[in-house]
Protein backbone atom coordinates (compact mmCIF):
# COMPACT_ATOMS: atom_id res chain seq x y z
CA UNK A 1 0.00 0.00 0.00
CA UNK A 2 2.82 2.40 0.90
CA UNK A 3 4.59 1.60 -2.36
CA UNK A 4 1.39 2.27 -4.29
CA UNK A 5 0.96 5.65 -2.57
CA UNK A 6 4.58 6.54 -3.32
CA UNK A 7 4.12 5.57 -6.97
CA UNK A 8 0.94 7.64 -7.29
CA UNK A 9 2.67 10.62 -5.62
CA UNK A 10 5.61 10.33 -8.02
CA UNK A 11 3.31 10.23 -11.04
CA UNK A 12 1.36 13.25 -9.77
CA UNK A 13 4.54 15.23 -9.07
CA UNK A 14 5.93 14.38 -12.51
CA UNK A 15 2.69 15.46 -14.17
CA UNK A 16 2.65 18.78 -12.32
CA UNK A 17 6.29 19.40 -13.26
CA UNK A 18 5.53 18.66 -16.91
CA UNK A 19 2.68 21.17 -16.91
CA UNK A 20 5.01 23.74 -15.29
CA UNK A 21 7.55 23.25 -18.08
CA UNK A 22 4.84 23.68 -20.70
CA UNK A 23 3.65 26.88 -19.01
CA UNK A 24 7.19 28.21 -18.83
CA UNK A 25 7.68 27.55 -22.56
CA UNK A 26 4.68 29.70 -23.53
CA UNK A 27 6.94 32.71 -24.10
CA UNK A 28 8.92 30.87 -26.79
CA UNK A 29 8.89 32.80 -30.05
CA UNK A 30 10.30 30.07 -32.28
CA UNK A 31 13.22 32.37 -33.15
CA UNK A 32 16.91 31.52 -32.59
CA UNK A 33 17.00 34.03 -29.72
CA UNK A 34 14.98 31.62 -27.58
CA UNK A 35 18.25 29.74 -27.16
CA UNK A 36 20.55 32.52 -26.01
CA UNK A 37 19.84 34.41 -22.81
CA UNK A 38 20.78 38.09 -23.06
CA UNK A 39 20.37 38.73 -19.32
CA UNK A 40 22.50 35.68 -18.58
CA UNK A 41 25.24 37.01 -20.87
CA UNK A 42 25.17 40.35 -19.07
CA UNK A 43 25.44 38.51 -15.73
CA UNK A 44 28.53 36.69 -17.04
CA UNK A 45 30.03 40.03 -18.14
CA UNK A 46 29.34 41.44 -14.69
CA UNK A 47 31.14 38.58 -12.92
CA UNK A 48 34.04 38.07 -15.34
CA UNK A 49 37.46 39.55 -14.65
CA UNK A 50 38.19 40.21 -18.31
CA UNK A 51 36.59 39.90 -21.78
CA UNK A 52 38.59 36.71 -22.30
CA UNK A 53 37.10 35.17 -19.15
CA UNK A 54 33.67 36.43 -20.21
CA UNK A 55 34.00 34.51 -23.48
CA UNK A 56 34.79 31.35 -21.54
CA UNK A 57 31.87 31.85 -19.18
CA UNK A 58 29.20 32.21 -21.89
CA UNK A 59 30.57 29.06 -23.55
CA UNK A 60 30.52 27.01 -20.33
CA UNK A 61 27.70 24.48 -20.35
CA UNK A 62 26.88 24.70 -16.64
CA UNK A 63 26.16 28.45 -16.89
CA UNK A 64 23.19 27.74 -19.21
CA UNK A 65 23.50 30.95 -21.20
CA UNK A 66 24.11 29.45 -24.64
CA UNK A 67 21.87 26.83 -26.24
CA UNK A 68 22.37 27.91 -29.86
CA UNK A 69 22.80 25.62 -32.85
CA UNK A 70 22.45 28.07 -35.73
CA UNK A 71 23.93 25.79 -38.41
CA UNK A 72 21.81 22.88 -37.17
CA UNK A 73 24.66 20.38 -37.04
CA UNK A 74 23.46 18.94 -33.73
CA UNK A 75 26.15 20.64 -31.61
CA UNK A 76 26.15 23.86 -29.61
CA UNK A 77 27.81 26.80 -31.38
CA UNK A 78 30.93 28.40 -29.90
CA UNK A 79 30.45 32.14 -29.34
CA UNK A 80 33.48 34.35 -29.83
CA UNK A 81 33.82 37.85 -28.39
CA UNK A 82 35.28 40.74 -30.36
CA UNK A 83 35.85 44.20 -28.89
CA UNK A 84 35.28 46.93 -31.47
CA UNK A 85 36.31 50.11 -29.69
CA UNK A 86 37.06 53.77 -30.13
CA UNK A 87 38.46 55.62 -27.14
CA UNK A 88 36.28 54.92 -24.10
CA UNK A 89 33.48 53.31 -26.14
CA UNK A 90 33.53 49.51 -26.38
CA UNK A 91 31.24 47.23 -28.40
CA UNK A 92 31.75 43.61 -27.34
CA UNK A 93 30.32 41.65 -30.25
CA UNK A 94 29.08 38.12 -29.53
CA UNK A 95 29.48 36.21 -32.77
CA UNK A 96 29.11 32.64 -34.06
CA UNK A 97 31.06 31.08 -36.94
CA UNK A 98 28.35 29.41 -39.02
CA UNK A 99 30.84 27.90 -41.46
CA UNK A 100 34.33 28.56 -42.76
CA UNK A 101 32.96 31.50 -44.74
CA UNK A 102 30.08 32.88 -42.66
CA UNK A 103 29.65 34.55 -39.28
CA UNK A 104 26.55 35.80 -37.49
CA UNK A 105 26.30 38.38 -34.71
CA UNK A 106 24.11 37.24 -31.82
CA UNK A 107 24.26 40.33 -29.63
CA UNK A 108 26.52 43.20 -28.65
CA UNK A 109 27.39 44.47 -25.17
CA UNK A 110 27.79 48.23 -25.41
CA UNK A 111 29.93 49.90 -22.76
CA UNK A 112 30.37 53.66 -22.43
CA UNK A 113 32.38 55.66 -19.94
CA UNK A 114 30.44 58.78 -19.00
CA UNK A 115 32.46 60.15 -16.10
CA UNK A 116 35.76 59.81 -14.27
CA UNK A 117 34.51 56.76 -12.38
CA UNK A 118 31.24 56.13 -14.13
CA UNK A 119 30.14 53.83 -16.95
CA UNK A 120 26.90 52.46 -18.36
CA UNK A 121 26.24 49.20 -20.17
CA UNK A 122 23.49 47.66 -22.26
CA UNK A 123 23.20 44.43 -24.22
CA UNK A 124 21.44 44.49 -27.57
CA UNK A 125 20.10 41.31 -29.18
CA UNK A 126 20.49 41.14 -32.97
CA UNK A 127 17.25 41.68 -34.89
CA UNK A 128 17.83 38.65 -37.12
CA UNK A 129 18.15 36.43 -34.05
CA UNK A 130 15.42 37.95 -31.86
CA UNK A 131 13.10 39.40 -34.53
CA UNK A 132 13.83 42.92 -33.29
CA UNK A 133 16.64 44.68 -31.44
CA UNK A 134 16.09 43.75 -27.79
CA UNK A 135 17.87 45.96 -25.24
CA UNK A 136 18.52 44.98 -21.62
CA UNK A 137 20.41 46.73 -18.84
CA UNK A 138 21.16 46.29 -15.11
CA UNK A 139 18.17 46.87 -12.90
CA UNK A 140 18.22 49.81 -10.49
CA UNK A 141 16.18 48.31 -7.66
CA UNK A 142 14.47 49.98 -4.72
CA UNK A 143 17.38 49.31 -2.38
CA UNK A 144 19.74 51.13 -4.68
CA UNK A 145 17.35 54.05 -4.91
CA UNK A 146 17.46 54.86 -1.20
CA UNK A 147 19.53 57.81 -0.05
CA UNK A 148 22.08 55.55 1.64
CA UNK A 149 22.76 53.74 -1.63
CA UNK A 150 23.15 56.79 -3.87
CA UNK A 151 26.86 56.25 -4.17
CA UNK A 152 29.26 55.13 -6.88
CA UNK A 153 27.15 52.13 -7.94
CA UNK A 154 24.05 54.03 -9.03
CA UNK A 155 23.03 57.46 -10.27
CA UNK A 156 19.93 59.18 -11.61
CA UNK A 157 19.72 60.72 -15.04
CA UNK A 158 17.71 63.82 -15.82
CA UNK A 159 14.56 61.77 -16.48
CA UNK A 160 14.41 60.42 -12.90
CA UNK A 161 15.22 56.90 -14.08
CA UNK A 162 17.62 54.82 -12.01
CA UNK A 163 20.73 54.02 -14.04
CA UNK A 164 23.28 51.57 -12.67
CA UNK A 165 26.90 52.69 -12.69
CA UNK A 166 28.90 49.58 -13.67
CA UNK A 167 32.31 51.12 -13.07
CA UNK A 168 33.10 48.67 -10.27
CA UNK A 169 32.30 45.54 -12.24
CA UNK A 170 35.64 43.64 -12.51
CA UNK A 171 35.43 43.35 -16.29
CA UNK A 172 34.77 47.09 -16.66
CA UNK A 173 37.70 48.06 -14.44
CA UNK A 174 39.92 45.71 -16.47
CA UNK A 175 38.79 47.22 -19.78
CA UNK A 176 39.53 50.75 -18.57
CA UNK A 177 42.82 49.71 -16.98
CA UNK A 178 46.22 50.85 -18.28
CA UNK A 179 47.30 47.47 -19.71
CA UNK A 180 44.14 46.56 -21.61
CA UNK A 181 44.26 45.93 -25.34
CA UNK A 182 40.94 45.34 -27.15
CA UNK A 183 40.09 41.65 -26.94
CA UNK A 184 39.63 39.88 -30.26
CA UNK A 185 38.90 36.18 -29.91
CA UNK A 186 41.56 34.11 -31.67
CA UNK A 187 39.08 31.32 -32.36
CA UNK A 188 37.23 30.63 -35.59
CA UNK A 189 35.42 27.88 -37.50
CA UNK A 190 36.98 24.47 -36.67
CA UNK A 191 39.53 26.11 -34.35
CA UNK A 192 38.37 26.26 -30.75
CA UNK A 193 39.99 26.34 -27.29
CA UNK A 194 41.31 23.05 -25.95
CA UNK A 195 39.03 23.18 -22.89
CA UNK A 196 35.82 23.48 -24.94
CA UNK A 197 33.74 20.51 -25.96
CA UNK A 198 30.40 21.12 -27.72
CA UNK A 199 27.28 19.54 -26.27
CA UNK A 200 23.86 18.70 -27.65
CA UNK A 201 21.24 21.49 -27.55
CA UNK A 202 18.53 21.21 -24.91
CA UNK A 203 14.82 21.39 -25.66
CA UNK A 204 13.43 24.84 -24.88
CA UNK A 205 11.25 23.43 -22.09
CA UNK A 206 14.44 22.21 -20.37
CA UNK A 207 16.60 25.25 -21.15
CA UNK A 208 14.12 27.97 -20.20
CA UNK A 209 13.93 27.27 -16.44
CA UNK A 210 17.70 27.76 -16.13
CA UNK A 211 17.34 31.27 -17.60
CA UNK A 212 14.94 32.54 -14.97
CA UNK A 213 17.67 33.02 -12.33
CA UNK A 214 19.29 35.75 -14.47
CA UNK A 215 16.18 37.78 -15.10
CA UNK A 216 15.72 39.47 -11.72
CA UNK A 217 18.86 41.61 -11.98
CA UNK A 218 18.30 42.92 -15.52
CA UNK A 219 15.37 44.61 -17.22
CA UNK A 220 14.30 45.73 -20.69
CA UNK A 221 15.71 49.22 -21.27
CA UNK A 222 13.17 52.04 -21.76
CA UNK A 223 15.42 53.47 -24.48
CA UNK A 224 18.88 53.10 -26.00
CA UNK A 225 21.38 54.89 -23.72
CA UNK A 226 24.68 53.81 -25.26
CA UNK A 227 24.21 55.85 -28.41
CA UNK A 228 27.87 56.67 -29.06
CA UNK A 229 29.11 53.10 -28.98
CA UNK A 230 26.09 51.90 -30.95
CA UNK A 231 27.17 54.16 -33.82
CA UNK A 232 30.55 52.41 -33.72
CA UNK A 233 28.98 48.95 -33.86
CA UNK A 234 26.23 49.49 -36.46
CA UNK A 235 28.43 49.68 -39.59
CA UNK A 236 30.46 46.68 -38.37
CA UNK A 237 27.44 44.38 -37.82
CA UNK A 238 27.89 40.93 -39.41
CA UNK A 239 25.08 38.69 -40.65
CA UNK A 240 24.93 35.27 -42.25
CA UNK A 241 22.99 34.61 -45.44
CA UNK A 242 22.29 31.01 -44.43
CA UNK A 243 20.98 32.01 -40.98
CA UNK A 244 18.79 34.75 -42.48
CA UNK A 245 17.40 32.36 -45.10
CA UNK A 246 16.78 29.54 -42.62
CA UNK A 247 14.85 31.74 -40.21
CA UNK A 248 13.20 34.14 -42.65
CA UNK A 249 9.71 32.68 -42.24
CA UNK A 250 9.79 32.74 -38.42
CA UNK A 251 11.29 36.24 -38.29
CA UNK A 252 8.79 37.63 -40.83
CA UNK A 253 5.91 36.07 -38.91
CA UNK A 254 7.19 37.70 -35.73
CA UNK A 255 7.52 41.11 -37.40
CA UNK A 256 4.18 40.97 -39.21
CA UNK A 257 2.39 40.29 -35.93
CA UNK A 258 4.20 43.11 -34.13
CA UNK A 259 1.97 46.11 -33.53
CA UNK A 260 3.41 49.43 -32.40
CA UNK A 261 1.18 52.09 -30.85
CA UNK A 262 1.91 55.45 -29.26
CA UNK A 263 0.87 55.68 -25.62
CA UNK A 264 1.39 58.15 -22.81
CA UNK A 265 3.57 57.09 -19.89
CA UNK A 266 4.48 58.68 -16.60
CA UNK A 267 8.17 59.45 -16.20
CA UNK A 268 8.86 60.96 -12.80
CA UNK A 269 6.43 63.88 -12.47
CA UNK A 270 6.11 64.30 -16.24
CA UNK A 271 3.88 62.68 -18.84
CA UNK A 272 5.81 61.62 -21.91
CA UNK A 273 5.10 59.79 -25.14
CA UNK A 274 6.13 56.17 -25.34
CA UNK A 275 5.93 53.44 -27.94
CA UNK A 276 4.25 50.22 -26.88
CA UNK A 277 5.09 47.18 -29.01
CA UNK A 278 2.88 44.09 -28.78
CA UNK A 279 3.83 40.95 -30.67
CA UNK A 280 1.58 37.91 -31.05
CA UNK A 281 3.02 34.78 -32.62
CA UNK A 282 1.89 31.20 -32.88
CA UNK A 283 3.95 28.80 -30.76
CA UNK A 284 5.01 25.31 -31.76
CA UNK A 285 1.91 23.78 -30.17
CA UNK A 286 -0.42 26.24 -31.89
CA UNK A 287 -0.77 28.43 -28.78
CA UNK A 288 -0.77 32.19 -29.13
CA UNK A 289 2.19 33.89 -27.46
CA UNK A 290 1.90 37.60 -26.73
CA UNK A 291 4.73 39.83 -25.53
CA UNK A 292 4.69 43.56 -24.82
CA UNK A 293 7.45 46.11 -24.48
CA UNK A 294 7.15 49.84 -23.82
CA UNK A 295 9.97 52.19 -24.74
CA UNK A 296 10.17 55.82 -23.65
CA UNK A 297 11.83 58.11 -26.15
CA UNK A 298 14.25 60.55 -24.59
CA UNK A 299 16.59 63.09 -26.16
CA UNK A 300 18.17 64.18 -22.89
CA UNK A 301 21.81 63.48 -22.26
CA UNK A 302 23.16 61.93 -19.07
CA UNK A 303 24.93 64.14 -16.58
Amino acid sequence: MKNLIKSLFFILASTIYSFQLIAQSDDATGLPGDNFDLQGALEMFKNANSPEEFEKMINTQDNHVNNLDLNEDGDIDYIKVIDKSEGDEHAFVLQVAISANENQDIAVIELEKNGKESAIVQIVGDEDIYGESLVFEPKGDDENSTSKQRGPHVYYNSDDIVVVNVWYWPSVRFVYGPIYHPWVSPFRWAYYPAWWRPWRPMAYTAFHPFRIRYHTAFVAAPFHRTVRVHKIYTPARVTSVSVTTRNRSAVNNYRVNRKTTTVHATNGNRTVKAKKTTTTVTGKRGNKVKTSNTKVKSNRKHN
